[in-house]
């Protein structure tokens, strides 16, 4: 139980850095930093990967890391839609 949370968390956590580092994204505070997004998205990416794969195995692990990894990156534009678009980069 506590490794899907820690997956889950990972996961989300993941995605928002992957969109942080991405130029669609909308959130002026997020944007600043893409290279450090980049890695820091990748690596719990991994941690998430592991997490879940500890929990139920490399294949579901695998399955669960990027089921929750893709409601967070479909949800974080979603929720962005109210947010200014950032004018400086």
């Amino acid at each position: 139980m506590l490794l899907s949370l820690v997956g889950i968390a990972a996961a989300w956590l993941s995605a928002l850095a992957s969109y942080a580092a991405s130029p669609q994204c909308r959130w002026a505070r997020l944007g600043t930093h893409r290279v450090a997004a980049t890695w820091t998205g990748a690596a719990l990416a991994a941690v998430a990967w592991l997490a879940w794969s500890l929990a139920l195995g490399a294949g579901a692990g695998l399955c669960a890391m990027l089921g929750s990894w893709m409601l967070a990156a479909m949800a974080l534009p979603w929720l962005a839609l109210r947010a200014p678009r950032a004018t400086s980069r």
